[in-house]
């Protein structure tokens, strides 16, 4: 008998209407553990990587993590997995709330959807009774409405994965949203669009199964403590939120800026900031399953078509995307364009970079009014802002349809100079963390396996001194702006956060410290495993290659490992970064070196003999 997981999935096949249980082996979760780490075990393994991600023969992945649905604190993540539909390479989405403990309340680790419906569909599954059910009357709908509208066809406490417009419209930023309208988002890599071009609408989930855990009193013993530390180290994101830290980000020089060209930008960053919306227009907290930090926030929508609701608030991407990155200092615009990207499904880091690419190029003379439609773009542009993206989740014609694309697409179509200030790796847009003011993030964008990803290094976060270095086994002497042992750093960091989307943990537990170590005695005591923590480091180790291996087969290599040019150029010289280019070279020399991979970008032979990857 396994405990912390069911060992099996469910495919789901949408053309037939049928499903079956897939089982995985128990050697599978010993060596990815879970969430997206067996999600590319089964991607990698079983399906045609030459198809285009909206195609038939691409899956899309609902994997849970293998501590969801226990005692582990803040084990609320769970993550969406397949082929990217805006980069056409590996895909990855993470999401927060109840999601994920209730997909493993149903007796399975996740769920696969195959093939393609003949019409609008959504899914209800109650432990293992599956339902299909008509959703042409939800097609057309926000999140927020269809939610509603399946949970009053199935249960009313159902917990809900739904696209909006935009990921009916195929738009290549949607999202697939869950918990609305406390709404949290599988935000990244344009998922909303292939769970659209499936045509399912929504899934809903009710279980009422429990996981057997090995030692249930061990492991509420190791994380009591644990606990305490963490709710004390993170009473700034229970007070405020993410959005609380936009100050502190802005006097590091790590807010990205006008379109990430200045440096200081302190008293816009107070106007937007989490205390600022405490003391406005928050009407409220919650918290994802089984945490005490309690980070969300909920707040009222002043204007705009949704003038009145009452919704998620913007977490601190959203507010920078909307806010600084466009010069907008308006917190309650910033508060109505995330709530229409909660209800169209909508990346908004995505969204915001590509409208700042896109202002810069009206500001240049790449697009013009008729480009525009009469839309003056320019920085600091606030009700205009609502217009753009509900154009953009339509993607019907015109400025809505250019800007669906994402970032690099859609300035690879303005032509000229306009790929120069698309900020992006691998396709997809940089998240709101600036590499000029730590450099382990010039690692951890130019390799991350989904392109513009913050969350599979979190340099920022410990070289700013909220994660010590030594939680990860890095002792040797560092400079946030210098390259020296940087390499090494990111590694130790991104190795590690890998491990965390595999368990289901949510990487803001980074706060109580958490070491290798500490994460094997979660697992052992969850699953009777012997894991040490060297075990742990070596499958976040073997977990990124894997992902990699899946891109080197794709095309990616060395020649796809690399920032913009305005990131290595630009000196901002205002801010506490000011001065600070990244040692790119080097920095990427040191890292090849580091992980064993070859001059082309392939992990050696040496490496993946040492991860037990040669045999796959």
């Amino acid at each position: 008998m396994a405990f912390g997981y069911w060992g099996k999935v469910l495919e789901i096949d949408l053309g037939s209407q049928t499903t079956k249980e897939v089982p995985i082996k128990d050697e599978v979760y010993k060596k990815f553990l879970g969430g997206s780490g067996v999600a590319a075990y089964l991607l990698y393994k079983n399906y045609d990587y030459t198809k285009p991600a909206l195609s038939e023969e691409n899956p899309l992945i609902f994997m849970t993590g293998l501590l969801n649905g226990t005692l582990a604190p803040s084990s609320a993540r769970s993550s969406v997995v397949g082929k990217s539909p805006l980069t056409e390479i590996w895909g990855e989405s993470n999401v927060g709330g109840h999601w994920g403990a209730e997909v493993k309340k149903t007796g399975y680790d996740g769920f696969i959807l195959k093939g393609v419906s003949d019409k609008p569909v959504a899914i209800y599954i109650n432990d293992d009774k599956v339902q299909f059910i008509d959703a042409r009357d939800l097609w057309g709908k926000d999140v927020f409405e269809a939610s509603d509208l399946i949970r009053s066809k199935t249960d009313e406490k159902a917990r809900v994965a739904c696209i909006g417009i935009a990921g009916e419209n195929q738009v290549k930023i949607a999202s697939i949203m869950m918990d609305a309208p406390v709404t949290r988002a599988a935000g990244r890599c344009g998922f909303g669009a292939l769970m659209g071009y499936k045509r399912v609408k929504a899934i809903a989930v009710k279980g009422t199964k429990k996981v057997e855990l090995h030692d249930k009193a061990k492991l509420q013993e190791f994380t009591k403590e644990f606990t305490q530390v963490l709710k004390t180290n993170a009473a700034i994101l229970h007070d405020f939120g993410t959005l609380g830290t936009i100050q502190g980000v802005e006097s590091e020089g790590d807010l990205p800026i006008k379109n990430w060209t200045l440096g200081s930008w302190e008293e816009g960053a107070y106007k937007i900031s989490g205390q600022m919306l405490a003391e406005t227009v928050q009407t409220g907290h919650h918290a994802c399953h089984a945490c005490t930090i309690r980070c969300g926030k909920e707040a009222q929508v002043t204007v705009g078509p949704y003038k009145g609701a009452i919704g998620h608030a913007p977490e601190y991407e959203t507010g920078a995307a909307f806010g600084s990155l466009i010069l907008n200092d308006d917190l309650e615009i910033i508060v109505a364009c995330n709530d229409l990207c909660n209800r169209y499904g909508m990346d908004t880091i995505e969204a915001g970079s590509t409208i700042a690419m896109a202002i810069e190029a009206y500001e240049k003379g790449l697009l013009t009014d008729r480009d525009t439609e009469g839309i003056e773009l320019k920085w600091g542009m606030k009700e205009d802002l609502l217009v753009v993206l509900e154009k953009m989740a339509n993607n019907k014609v015109g400025l809505g349809r250019l800007l669906a694309q994402g970032v690099k697409r859609a300035a690879d179509e303005i032509g000229g100079i306009a790929p120069e200030f698309a900020i992006h790796t691998k396709g997809q847009a940089l998240a709101m963390h600036d590499p000029r003011a730590y450099t382990t993030m010039v690692a951890d964008y130019a390799t991350c396996n989904r392109g513009g990803c913050h969350l599979e290094c979190l340099g920022y976060f410990s070289e700013g001194g909220a994660y010590p270095a030594k939680c990860v086994g890095f002792t040797k002497p560092y400079d946030p702006h210098g390259y020296e042992n940087k390499a090494e750093y990111a590694v130790r960091l991104m190795n590690f956060m890998t491990v965390f989307n595999a368990l289901g943990l949510c990487k803001f537990i980074m706060l109580g410290h958490i070491t290798p170590e500490m994460a094997s005695q979660w697992i052992n005591a969850a699953t009777g495993w012997d894991l040490t923590g060297k075990d742990v480091e070596l499958a976040g180790d073997r977990l990124f290659n894997i992902k990699r291996m899946y891109n080197n087969r794709l095309g990616i290599s060395r020649k796809d490992d690399v920032l913009p040019q305005r990131l290595l150029l630009h000196d901002r010289q205002t801010g506490a970064a000011a001065g600070s280019l990244p040692y790119y070279s080097r920095i990427m020399k040191d890292l090849y070196d580091y992980r064993k991979w070859t001059p082309e970008g392939l992990p050696s032979q040496e490496k993946l003999k040492e991860l037990g990857l040669d045999t796959l």
